[in-house]
């Protein structure tokens, strides 16, 4: 398994802070807005004596408010068709656990969430990729060159959307496309839709589980995560109409025993937030984009794309080896005390030579510190020893 290129520079940043030097954390999709007041509230008015095991798929008072949730987006599921996992990182696991075998293929994008990729070398599953490029917006390639990968050991299609690490936001045709091909195939679809209320520009948020002609090939992927600011409370969800798949999750669940018992009190109280809270926490970021994308603008030679959605950039720089800049930056660069961390973007490719000049940001900063933190990055490209 390889090292996550979001945390595997950690130490040489801990290195810098204990030199005394400041750090712009743009690596990380760590939200820094406020966890809804009822979700802090809700820990701190715990009116149990014992901290119990929940059910190992959860609470089902906390399944009735995610299926309420849903119906929202104009969705119907039941409780029955959602398991809550310990994160999205375990819905994607044990997706790949149950519905796939050692050998068998998975189709996704590139650049990718690089966690995926340690998931499908836990299932000893192989990923074939389709590629996708800065210069077009990351959009989705033709049909034609989804079926040039499929074989008669492909088993499913991974999306992210909107799309980390991209930023991208599929398009209705996108997603009928998607949809034709899994039909067509008989595929599964993983749909990762964490960031689904992360959306921009007045555009649309298209969900798998909109097409009711493939509801039973369809696991969609949720978390509370970013939506609600509390990614330290690991409670995600697996949602799907397919009760074989749920009942496969469901032994998976029961080997783990059950998901976190605060994290569901936390999660649960967070579905009772006013619609004002994400609204608020859209436009926020609504800001930060148009902060970080106008300040980029400004520095010669670097190019990003435009998100449509999520909360980060992919951003090429006028270097050679993106990951060697983003090492120097901090172990040997700093202005005034200062210095910038971001996420090389090779790790989150997987044909080798892809993105070595690309980072991913995440633009999870105040405005300020935003402004601050490109700043930063255009100093350190003045003095970067290689630039390109």
């Amino acid at each position: 398994m390889a090292s996550s290129p979001i945390r595997k520079l950690t130490p040489l940043a801990d290195r810098a802070k204990s030199n005394g030097i400041k750090i712009y954390h743009l690596n990380i999709g760590q939200p820094d807005i406020r966890t809804p007041q009822k979700a802090l509230d809700s820990l701190k008015n715990i009116d149990r004596t014992v901290l119990e095991y929940s059910p190992s798929q959860g609470f089902l008072s906390l399944r009735k408010k995610i299926a309420a949730y849903y119906g929202r987006y104009g969705m119907e599921f039941s409780p029955d068709d959602i398991t809550v996992t310990s994160g999205a990182s375990e819905a994607v696991l044990f997706s790949f656990l149950t519905c796939m075998d050692p050998g068998d293929e998975l189709i996704t994008t590139e650049p990718t969430y690089a966690n995926y990729l340690a998931f499908a070398d836990v299932a000893g599953v192989k990923v074939r990729t389709l590629k996708t490029h800065i210069e077009n917006g990351f959009a989705l390639p033709e049909v034609e060159h989804f079926e040039e990968l499929i074989t008669d050991r492909t088993k499913a299609v991974l999306i992210c959307n909107p799309n980390n690490p991209s930023g991208t936001l599929y398009s209705e045709k996108e997603m009928r496309m998607i949809a034709d091909i899994v039909k067509k195939h008989d595929l599964y679809l993983f749909s990762d839709e964490v960031y689904r209320e992360f959306v921009y520009d007045g555009l649309e948020f298209i969900s798998a589980g909109h097409f009711p002609e493939i509801a039973d090939n369809v696991v969609l992927i949720d978390s509370f995560s970013k939506r609600y600011s509390e990614c330290g409370i690991r409670v995600g969800a697996l949602i799907t109409k397919n009760r074989s798949i749920t009942s496969g999750v469901l032994k998976l669940c029961q080997a783990r025993l059950s998901p976190p018992l605060l994290g569901q009190i936390v999660a649960e109280a967070s579905c009772d937030e006013s619609p004002e809270y994400l609204e608020n926490v859209i436009t926020e970021y609504d800001r930060r984009r148009r902060v970080l994308i106008d300040a980029l603008s400004k520095i010669p030679g670097v190019k990003a794309t435009v998100p449509h959605g999520a909360f980060y950039a992919m951003v090429a720089l006028p270097v050679d080896d993106a990951e060697k800049f983003c090492i120097w930056c901090l172990s040997e660069f700093q202005y005034e005390g200062e210095s910038v961390m971001m996420a090389p973007a090779n790790g989150f490719y997987i044909t080798p030579g892809l993105g070595t000049n690309e980072v991913r940001m995440a633009y999870v900063l105040n405005s300020e510190d935003l402004k601050r933190a490109v700043f930063l990055l255009g100093k350190a490209l003045e003095q970067y020893p290689w630039r390109k």
